[in-house]
């Protein structure tokens, strides 16, 4: 844990910096950002980094006891008249609750998707997408793609640091680990470890935001394990 910093402190050392990063972890309506994109003083854009639901339902159970509380919260918020198909066993707790959240944070993607689709005027140049799947398959390109929407040039340190974090030999067990890895392996480990019938329920609860980011659904149990066969094809965005 980082200690208890006195904000003046961290003020002044962001203003040694002419562009300033803030990494959001799920901010559920990017509408209430609209006040500080809307400010001029702070040219605020936008990079919003998506990853395949069914490898976040994964993620979110292979970090499930680091993760109970949030997943409770997160089920708890959902919409309680909503009717969806159930594929799991409720009496599998932790897995339930993993999986269940998915609804809700699939349902608040759909929002901002909607939003950016039919974007209103503030919003308009100040966003881009970004799949974690297009990034671990061509960082580089990618790394340039961001740099030019925030109007930045890349380096080469930068470029081999993309490189080398997504190019790792290791598959660390810790979720939460921040490590040079084998990205491209994490980004179809779900594939492997995710049962068909919880697939089935993630893609039920995040049909709308899969269609749109590319994302296709498992045919059948077969072709699951086949990574032979793309499950991507091109966002609608």
């Amino acid at each position: 844990m980082c200690p208890i910093q006195d904000l003046s402190v961290l003020e002044k050392e962001c203003r040694k910096y002419d562009t300033i990063v803030i990494k959001g972890v799920r901010i559920l309506d990017v509408n209430i950002l609209a006040p500080l994109i809307e400010d001029p003083s702070l040219n605020l854009k936008i990079i919003h980094l998506v990853r395949d639901p069914r490898a976040v339902a994964n993620s979110r159970i292979k970090s499930k006891h680091g993760m109970i509380r949030e997943n409770l919260q997160v089920v708890r918020s959902r919409n309680q008249k909503s009717h969806r198909n159930l594929y799991l066993d409720q009496r599998r707790r932790d897995d339930f609750y993993s999986v269940g959240a998915m609804e809700v944070i699939c349902e608040c993607m759909s929002h901002t998707l909607k939003t950016v689709l039919s974007p209103p005027n503030w919003f308009k140049g100040k966003y881009m997408l970004v799949r974690y799947e297009d990034l671990v398959e061509n960082p580089v390109q990618i790394l340039h793609n961001i740099y030019r929407f925030i109007n930045l040039t890349t380096s080469r340190d930068i470029e081999s640091f993309v490189m080398n974090m997504t190019s790792g030999s290791s598959f660390p067990s810790n979720n939460f680990d921040v490590s040079a890895r084998n990205a491209t392996h994490t980004a179809t480990a779900w594939r492997a470890l995710l049962s068909y019938s919880k697939i089935q329920q993630v893609e039920e609860y995040c049909q709308y935001a899969m269609s749109i980011l590319g994302y296709l659904p498992v045919p059948s149990p077969v072709e699951l394990t086949d990574l032979r066969r793309s499950l991507l094809t091109l966002p609608k965005i």
